[in-house]
């Protein structure tokens, strides 16, 4: 039988080799290519049918927690740096400032067009694809 019951072990697990659990990667630090600190992931978006992580959204400049802007990056940018603690990525200060962003109250940002427009500014193949 494939399926291993493992009754009594723990379902609080946050990390392993390869697997991270949600609350773990919300607030973690990201940073660019020189290692610097450039913002933290607000919380991460999954495609309901694949399963998929599709963006993680970057909480990036503001002052004491407010007045930050909220960017969302395809999940495939980001790249784990065990000596950083964080998540690295191959966009600069400047790149993300120009990138497409979000207001969090806004109820309809999540749509197929702003998606492409995301996927496209990265210059990353789309996770739908």
């Amino acid at each position: 039988m494939a399926y291993n019951d493992k009754s009594g072990a723990d379902a609080n697990i946050n990390e392993t080799h390869d697997l991270i659990a949600s609350d773990k990667v919300e607030g973690i630090r990201v940073y660019d290519p020189n290692g610097e600190h450039i913002g933290s992931i607000e919380r991460i978006l999954v495609e309901k049918r694949s399963g998929k992580v599709s963006y993680a959204v970057l909480s990036f400049g503001g002052f004491l927690g407010m007045g930050h802007e909220h960017y969302p990056l395809p999940w495939s940018k980001l790249d784990y740096d065990e000596s950083l603690g964080g998540y690295r990525v191959d966009v600069t200060k400047q790149q993300l400032e120009g990138a497409p962003r979000y207001d969090r109250e806004a109820d309809d940002y999540w749509t197929a067009e702003n998606g492409r427009r995301v996927y496209d500014y990265y210059g990353v193949a789309p996770y739908w694809i």
